[in-house]
């Protein structure tokens, strides 16, 4: 089973310690998004866990307790979304400068193929236009030349619950623009670019398909293959593989006025007051019509495979 920690929400910024002591509980409680009633019991034992997939903008929190993670006999990467933008548009970060700081730390601790930056989404507007894009980008390349392997790319989506004027539509063109200079500018740092959940026209600019949830890298760090299929509960173009997130929607802080797992920021703030560190859930207690179901849990190993 690969572990996706999570889509949802930054867990490694805020719920670093909840997770923690769901790992030495050997299990955590997950609500169905679709189904508040609905909660599934995942058993979290390194057996059965192949791998961690940890998603963040801010791992900071996390450096700290990434020696219990190894000495738990977990494997893991990281999908490190640093972009340009200030706090207009990620209005809860850091200065990025010391986030830049964060992540070649985390590089230099697990190794800069386990760090995959994330150079999404992309923004154009006035301000966010195509030189301010290929300034920053060339900078933040200089800046994690030697500290990642590969970089993530995405263009914004502006969902209908988003009311803001920073958002606008991509044209086709403009992202064929973009995307040549994304990819011959990653080139000459030996960063290899691919794309998430994009259109096939970005091929031709030299950048691949995106699996963020990707089996090759699980494969590569676990040393052994795996036995898993493409994951059919995400969008067409996307090219991950099956996992299982146990994260919750309306709980991360970081602001981004582009985020599609927030509703609204009293929803999120409702929510962090009912998280409970020691807590079974992330958020709230387990009422009394709630129904938990033990979730069918385990390795991924392809066991007819000889090892590496």
């Amino acid at each position: 089973m690969i572990l996706s920690a999570s889509r949802r929400t930054d867990i490694p910024a805020y719920y670093s310690e909840w997770f923690i002591n769901r790992l030495h509980a050997g299990h955590v409680l997950t609500r169905n998004p679709m189904n508040h009633a609905q909660i599934s019991k995942i058993i979290l034992s390194p057996d059965v866990v192949d791998c961690i997939v940890f998603w963040s903008k801010d791992p900071l929190n996390m450096m700290d307790k990434l020696n219990i993670i190894d000495k738990l006999g977990y494997k893991y990467y990281f999908q490190f979304t640093l972009t340009p933008y200030d706090k207009t548009v990620e209005r809860g970060l850091r200065d990025k400068d010391e986030i830049t700081k964060t992540f070649c730390d985390l590089s230099d601790r697990i190794g800069k193929e386990r760090v995959v930056w994330r150079y999404d989404p992309i923004i154009l507007n006035v301000a966010l236009d195509f030189t301010f894009h290929k300034e920053q980008f060339s900078r933040l390349c200089g800046r994690l030349e030697g500290y990642t392997e590969q970089c993530v790319i995405s263009f914004v989506d502006k969902y209908p619950k988003l009311r803001t004027d920073i958002l606008r539509e991509i044209s086709k063109d403009e992202m064929i623009e973009l995307g040549n200079m994304i990819s011959n500018t990653a080139k000459e740092y030996g960063i290899k670019v691919k794309a998430c959940c994009e259109e096939a026209y970005l091929y031709e600019c030299g950048i691949e398909r995106s699996s963020c949830i990707d089996k090759a890298l699980v494969e590569r760090i676990c040393g052994y293959e795996l036995d898993v299929k493409r994951d059919r509960n995400q969008r067409a173009l996307c090219g991950c593989y099956e996992s299982v997130d146990i994260g919750v929607y309306n709980t991360c802080r970081n602001g981004c006025v582009y985020c599609y797992a927030n509703y609204s920021d009293v929803s999120v703030d409702n929510n962090c007051k009912r998280h409970d560190p020691l807590g079974e859930l992330m958020v709230g207690q387990v009422g009394d019509n709630d129904k938990i179901t033990d979730r069918d849990a385990k390795s991924s190993k392809d066991l007819r495979a000889k090892l590496f």
